[in-house]
């Protein structure tokens, strides 16, 4: 079982290349998310590998991320997918915005994906919404993905508005916590904002 490859990148077309590996040209398969981080040709290539045995060939799927080929492993692995398909599937779509995709049951984004229809998007997300959570950066996508607190969004938004008056951005947000501190959760914008000018006013949010 191939896990991995090193070697000169001998030649390169998307959807394959050969990797030269001591002499010995390996055929490896590739989705286009990986095609794009490849080298130039004759420079060295690191890939991660899946191995597919059939009954008259091995072929060798890379990947350039381990999360790539996580998921490539969960997506052959639901019922009518196959290799072909499941490396076309990330060439359609990142890993960033597959996770949250299969999450929150996005039929109508994995429909765009060519090759995949509503069955196979349905297939999906029942077989794998309780498995992308596995895949490394999972945890970090959701979290991005996230709304963010109503806290954050005054603040940020106090900021521009401060920034737009002429503010550097450290006194910017200084200026928006420090008057949310004072005015605290419930005032609405324009309070918060003429706070924030009464700190800057008084000379608490000049720079020394």
């Amino acid at each position: 079982m191939i896990a991995q490859l090193r070697g000169l990148l001998a030649s390169k077309d998307p959807g394959q290349i050969v990797v030269d590996v001591n002499g010995v040209g390996y055929q490896v398969f590739v989705p286009l998310s990986t095609f794009y981080q490849l080298p130039e040709v004759h420079q060295e290539v690191r890939l991660r590998v899946y191995t597919h045995v059939r009954e008259d060939a091995i072929q060798l799927y890379g990947f350039h991320s381990a999360e790539e080929r996580m998921t490539f492993e969960l997506l052959t692995g639901v019922s009518g997918i196959g290799p072909r398909l499941a490396a076309n599937i990330l060439s359609g779509i990142s890993v960033e915005e597959f996770i949250p995709a299969v999450l929150e049951g996005d039929i109508a984004r994995l429909k765009a994906i060519p090759g995949v229809g509503r069955k196979t998007a349905e297939r999906i997300i029942v077989e794998l919404k309780d498995k992308v959570m596995g895949v490394p950066c999972a945890r970090r996508v959701v979290v991005s993905r996230q709304p963010r607190p109503e806290r954050d969004r005054v603040i940020e938004d106090v900021v521009s508005a401060l920034l737009n008056l002429g503010c550097n951005r450290k006194e910017a947000s200084a200026a928006a916590e420090a008057a949310h501190h004072a005015v605290g959760d419930g005032a609405d914008f324009e309070t918060f904002v003429k706070q924030a000018l009464k700190y800057l006013s008084e000379g608490t949010g000049k720079r020394s």
